[in-house]
């Protein structure tokens, strides 16, 4: 009778679970996958990894099914091997940030309809109405990196001086008035200096040759057009639609503000601007200048919530028997936008090579097996975020690479963030145990 219930028990969660698609815990085994091989293979990658010095902290989630099949972490904070590394860790997310703060946002006021993706942005964007070489440039073509705006802008080189000396009127070491944006201990912005970044960008130059040209300029936006369409606070819009309907606890800004008891990984030894170990304030010079809170990067997380946001997009859009955003628009926003032209991006997320299953693994991008289908995006600090509509899999990969400086890059010479998705990525057939090593 005991086990009956049990039996019963088992079918009403998984049913509650297969409905909701919430994530829930099994073994490599229940999804037909070589358990023994997969922890094997991925000890010896990122083993190898940290004795590179690729990273000095790392740590692997992998959903299949929406059910956690692989989730380890590696290493120490630093390489003083003091801090171990722990599943519940906190990351900085870099441009992985990207797509886990504004793109469901703009996801949700297109679905709304308060956001055309095939309107000139200077709709909602006044000040590019004046630009004659962006007033008619669309939402679709920014997202889809197909705009031909400018990669990148330094900011940090309006704040220091030729010296590497702090200038004292956009910059002070203790908040005052007009300076309360707190870009590390001791170093607070004037609180209008976006104002100056944001007629940076709508000043920046645009390439009359329209091919695909990685920009995140216009994330440094999205936030402040996300309060103006909703009249909400970025944060406040992110956490109550997003966030805390999936449950994802740890995806916040400004993280040395919370109580958290999960520990925040350092990521790099900055002797540039902060002049000191940058561990619970953003990384990314561009975010901190905003005071942390962005949409280029400036969000922080663990695997786990990580996994749940993906598996929301998973499931176009539905997390936990509610439907977030609309499913038409998640699949609009996965899709390859401009393939004639030799582009893979989907619509903020980043996709694989066009012709990415015909490539070695060391020539693609990311793992050669992962379907046309699948999507997710990469971070600067070594973080990597992926999901497969064809295999149902989520693959989460933190690191802090850039400790203790950018310079280190083997994360990059090892392909390790592709190497690993490559252990996963095969499937079995139907009712069959995968050995990955054939």
């Amino acid at each position: 009778m005991i086990k009956l219930l049990l039996f019963l028990s088992l079918l009403v969660f998984t049913g509650i679970n297969a409905q909701n698609n919430t994530l829930s815990y099994a073994s490599p085994a229940e999804v037909r996958l070589d358990s023994a091989y997969i922890h094997s293979k991925v000890d010896s990658i990122i083993t190898n990894g940290i004795k590179n010095k690729a990273f000095p902290s790392a740590q692997v989630l992998v959903a299949k099914d929406a059910k956690i099949i692989f989730h380890k972490a590696y290493g120490f904070h630093t390489y003083d091997s003091i801090q171990p590394a722990a599943l519940d860790d906190i990351y900085d997310l870099a441009s992985v940030t990207k797509i886990m703060g504004p793109l469901p946002g703009l996801m949700k006021l297109v679905e709304e309809g308060k956001l055309d993706l095939d309107k000139p942005f200077s709709t909602y964007w006044k000040p590019w109405k004046k630009r004659k070489d962006k007033r008619n440039i669309t939402l679709r073509e920014i997202l889809a990196h197909q705009a031909g705006l400018e990669p990148y802008i330094v900011f940090l080189n309006d704040v220091l001086k030729k010296n590497g000396n702090i200038k004292k009127r956009f910059v002070k070491t203790s908040a005052k008035n007009k300076f309360h944006h707190k870009a590390y201990e001791g170093l607070y912005v004037k609180d209008r200096f976006n104002r100056k970044m944001f007629r940076k960008i709508n000043r920046s130059k645009v390439s009359e040759d329209k091919k695909y040209t990685y920009s995140g300029l216009t994330f440094l936006i999205f936030p402040k057009l996300i309060e103006q369409l909703t009249g909400e606070d970025y944060r406040s819009y992110l956490q109550t639609n997003f966030y805390t309907p999936i449950d994802a606890k740890t995806l916040t800004f400004l993280p040395k503000s919370k109580t958290f008891s999960h520990k925040i990984v350092p990521t790099e030894m900055d002797t540039i601007f902060r002049h000191g170990l940058t561990r619970g304030f953003v990384h990314d010079e561009n975010a901190a200048l905003l005071g942390g809170i962005s949409g280029n990067a400036g969000l922080f997380g663990t695997a786990t919530d990580l996994a749940k946001m993906m598996q929301l997009y998973l499931n176009y859009g539905s997390y936990n028997g509610e439907q977030l955003i609309a499913e038409y628009v998640v699949k609009e926003f996965i899709q390859v936008q401009y393939p004639d032209n030799d582009n893979r991006r989907g619509l903020g997320f980043d996709k694989p090579y066009l012709n990415n299953a015909e490539l070695s693994l060391s020539e693609a991008y990311p793992s050669p097996k992962v379907s046309a289908s699948s999507f997710g995006h990469s971070g600067f600090t070594g973080t990597f975020v992926w999901a497969d509509p064809e295999t149902k899999l989520v693959y989460i990969f933190l690191s802090n690479r850039v400790y203790p400086t950018r310079k280190q890059r083997a994360i990059y010479d090892l392909n390790i963030r592709s190497v690993i998705q490559d252990v996963f990525s095969p499937l079995a057939p139907k009712g069959e145990t995968i050995n990955l090593a054939d």
